[in-house]
């Protein structure tokens, strides 16, 4: 049985992984020092990540350069300096976006992207978590 948190159905973790200040060393770690099966993706060599199910407990994880996460929350390369500088970051795929949105907005939360479709094709909610982590409710349909 899949839990329900408050309405919203979150069906299995999509993603999760640390946010990079320094790749080259990151990935030194991760892939070097513990082994994991991380690769560049297709036209982007910095963001690092697994193959679908290559890790098992986790669809997907990746190193993250904070330049790209900020990017995609605020189309610059900066994060602000009024936010924390998120240490890592974890998607939950949920049922329905919208629903997921609407409780999380409703609650309060400061919503940094609220369901915008990516270029990949993946639809996004993003917000910091209280304890900083930059946290997405998705809809990635290639992981369905």
């Amino acid at each position: 049985m899949k839990p329900d948190l408050s309405g919203i159905e979150v069906l299995f973790v999509a993603g999760f992984g640390p946010i990079t200040q320094n790749t080259a060393i990151s990935k030194s770690f991760y892939v070097d020092s513990l082994g994991l099966p991380l690769k560049p993706m297709d036209g982007n060599t910095d963001y690092i990540l697994t193959g679908h199910d290559a890790l098992g407990g986790v669809k997907h994880f990746a190193l993250w350069p904070l330049s790209q996460a900020a990017y995609s929350c605020f189309g610059t390369e900066q994060w602000p300096d009024n936010l924390p500088v998120p240490q890592g970051w974890i998607e939950f795929e949920v049922s329905d976006i919208d629903t997921a949105t609407d409780i999380l907005s409703g609650k309060g939360y400061q919503l940094l992207v609220a369901k915008r479709e990516e270029p990949w094709g993946q639809i996004v909610t993003r917000l910091l978590s209280p304890e900083g982590l930059l946290t997405g409710v998705t809809i990635t349909p290639w992981l369905r």
